[in-house]
């Protein structure tokens, strides 16, 4: 499966020069953005996914342009996927890197 690399680069543009601790790495078919080894975002397709954690599922979810992230029939917990027109806008997807970033800044470095 292909990505869409415009997606990975803006997404390079918002984390700008940020810890040295920001990887990139092919996983699931896209692109994933790792923060000390945990991934934060990633673009599979024309879609972003974040990881947000499970405690802020639920909000996330209640955003209109955020869906479950299923790979597998089963909805990942702490994931959601973020598709559609509104991904078009900068301040969308500041908004998801962001709270992915924050989520994976509270994890254990791997």
């Amino acid at each position: 499966m292909t990505f869409d690399e415009g997606l990975a680069q803006r997404i390079r543009e918002q984390l700008g020069e940020g810890p040295a601790a920001l990887t990139e790495k092919r996983m699931f078919g896209g692109l994933a953005f790792l923060l000390h080894g945990n991934m934060t975002v990633g673009v599979v397709g024309d879609e972003l996914i974040a990881r947000v954690g499970p405690d802020r599922t639920a909000q996330a979810l209640a955003r209109p342009e955020a869906r479950p992230m299923d790979f597998t029939g089963r909805p990942m917990r702490g994931w959601v996927t973020v598709g559609g027109p509104a991904l078009a806008e900068d301040e969308v997807l500041r908004h998801w890197i962001t709270a992915a970033t924050e989520f994976a800044r509270t994890l254990p470095a791997k």
